[in-house]
């Protein structure tokens, strides 16, 4: 049963969104040892660790076979192209553009709901806040900002489009009905398990040397993030109403753009400036709770 979101909720809610924002810098730091391929399978599987000890200790019966196999494999393959599209646009963009980019999955995922979701209808205020996160993505598009490029940024918005897709599976099939860890795990079990032959089958430089510091920001995206971060949302989702708490992802692109300003010196030019406004007001309006449930939330 969920209960009303309290202050406790929302703090910890607001500090995994920080977290998610910096994301993209840690990653681009690892960049200079561990290429995209082997990143998200080296990020994937000490996740997967951490999740299966979560698992254990809580006593989850995730571990059978109920039905949702097939979409269960089709939701790692979209999760995995998601990562390596996302790292590899680290390559030939900023971290801030790549996660406003990234954060235009709500456009794609209510693109898809149309044709296979249409039991859930948008609300007005949903579909004003999808025109706005697609109009900042088409500013961010036609302008240039130092160290982006069409390329990064192309790859960037493919991963959005990948993730929407992946939420589209989850939504659509067997997976909606399952446990939020189980769905967690086949996702990034199977970018564990595909890493290792994708970096063979594209050819990807082999990591060699490890310096502290990638080594440092592998465990950060491995433990922290793929491990307890997510540990930590799917514990709020099962006593939190989801509406209120998905209100908070706007401030994740926010953090992402400070981040590569704070860790990179990355600038933001004025035009840039105005797509993340739009962007971040868009994902703001789309996952706005509705009435009932905010106002349950005051009580």
């Amino acid at each position: 049963m969920t209960r009303p979101l309290d202050r406790f909720a929302a703090s910890l809610t607001l500090a995994l969104c920080v977290l998610w924002g910096f994301n993209q810098v840690v990653a681009k730091i690892a960049l200079a040892d561990v290429g995209p391929i082997a990143q998200t399978g080296v990020r994937s599987g000490i996740g997967c660790i951490c999740v299966i000890v979560y698992v254990a200790a809580t006593g989850r019966r995730i571990f059978r076979i109920d039905g949702t196999e097939a979409a269960g494999a089709l939701a790692g393959l979209l999760f995995t192209a998601e990562f390596v599209a996302l790292y590899e646009s680290l390559r030939w963009t900023t971290a801030a553009r790549a996660t406003v980019f990234l954060f235009a999955a709500p456009f794609f995922v209510a693109l898809g709901a149309v044709f296979v979701l249409k039991d859930e209808r948008l609300r007005r205020m949903q579909w004003l806040g999808l025109t706005l996160a697609f109009l900042g993505v088409a500013i961010g598009l036609a302008g240039r900002s130092p160290g982006g490029g069409p390329i990064g940024d192309a790859l960037a918005l493919l991963a959005a489009a990948l993730w929407g897709a992946t939420t589209l599976v989850i939504k659509a099939t067997p997976l909606r009905q399952a446990d939020p860890t189980k769905v967690l795990l086949y996702q990034i079990g199977a970018a564990t398990l595909i890493a290792p032959f994708a970096v063979v089958a594209f050819g990807e430089p082999l990591p060699v040397h490890l310096s502290a510091t990638t080594l440092a920001a592998l465990l950060w995206q491995g433990v922290v993030v793929a491990g307890l971060s997510y540990v930590c949302w799917f514990w709020l989702l099962g006593r939190y109403p989801a509406p209120q708490l998905s209100a908070f992802t706007f401030v994740t692109p926010l953090v992402g753009v400070f981040a590569g300003w704070l860790v990179f010196g990355e600038t933001v030019t004025p035009g840039f400036a105005v797509a993340i406004a739009f962007v971040v007001a868009g994902v703001a309006l789309v996952n706005w709770p509705r009435r009932a449930a905010a106002a349950a939330a005051r009580i």
